[in-house]
């Protein structure tokens, strides 16, 4: 099967698997999810995501479907009907089925939905542009919910005006990015927004760079920082589940980074081996 979805038991193509309208995903976005990458047959840094998956259901106060190791099960039953080697694997989990009403009961039995569609990771030679943009979201940011409208309005502006991503600011604290990390180089420090309220704990970037940044001869920092300081770093750089580590190399047309190769180059070499290690990919 070249895409396959899953919905509460029921496994086939995504485009024909019915849900009931009275899911709560589509009257109040009242879910969570999280999403990585099937490499080599092998579902990339699955306990990671699980860990954040669960998180978020935890914030919510959603009633997990079934237990982690169920979920992994069926994650690679949806793997294993797959055409492919390698994809993008999405998970959501809404709160459940019943009558809109604002008020949930504690009991109400959650919704799960897979599907595992072709894709494949960002090229570590791919550079980006990006655009910035006010940061009009709440301050739910470190949980990953159906709540995206924000970023779905930003990301397809930033798309027209000819950008890659775009970076979110509130005020002129950069935050992060539509459906990224960001980050940067400066001097011997990796520094990245704190794991707050405000921005989504990546897994490539709070699991993996913060942790690989010292096999790069670098420090993880995790502060606040603004624009000004963004467009004087030494290198700018992008991190999620698809794109690893890659540099951005303008920003609203302004060239930034560049400074920083040697260093640049070794974190996004640790990234990639990270990742044929834990795939078990050969060179």
């Amino acid at each position: 099967m070249e895409a396959v979805g899953y919905y509460n038991g029921t496994f086939g193509l995504p485009e024909e698997i019915k849900a009931p309208i009275l899911d709560r995903a589509f009257y109040f976005g009242d879910g969570c999810y999280d999403a990585t990458y099937l490499v080599n047959n092998k579902i990339l840094f699955l306990e990671d995501h699980l860990d954040r998956f669960y998180n978020s259901m935890r914030l919510l106060r959603i009633n997990p479907p079934c237990d982690r190791q169920k979920i992994a099960e069926i994650l690679y039953q949806v793997a294993d009907m797959y055409d492919g080697d390698t994809g993008f694997l999405y998970m959501q989990c809404s709160r459940g089925t019943g009558r809109r009403n604002h008020a949930f009961t504690p009991d109400m039995k959650s919704n799960l939905m897979i599907f595992l569609e072709p894709a494949s990771l960002t090229p570590p030679e791919k550079t980006f542009k990006v655009v910035t943009a006010e940061d009009k979201r709440f301050l739910y940011c470190n949980i990953k919910t159906l709540n995206l409208l924000p970023n779905v309005l930003e990301v397809t502006k930033a798309q027209e005006a000819g950008a890659d991503e775009l970076i979110f600011h509130r005020g002129n604290i950069v935050t992060e990015m539509g459906h990224s990390n960001v980050s940067m180089i400066v001097g011997d420090q990796y520094v990245i927004h704190p794991f707050d309220d405000k921005i989504l704990p990546g897994v490539a970037a709070k699991r993996h760079l913060c942790v690989l940044a010292e096999s790069a001869g670098l420090t993880a920092v995790e502060r606040e920082f603004s624009v000004t300081e963004l467009m004087n770093a030494d290198e700018v750089i992008i991190s999620s589940s698809g794109t690893l580590c890659n540099r951005i190399v303008s920003v609203d047309g302004i060239p930034v980074g560049g400074k920083a190769d040697q260093a640049f180059k070794a974190l996004q070499k640790a990234a990639w081996d990270e990742l044929k290690m834990y795939c078990g990919m050969n060179e």
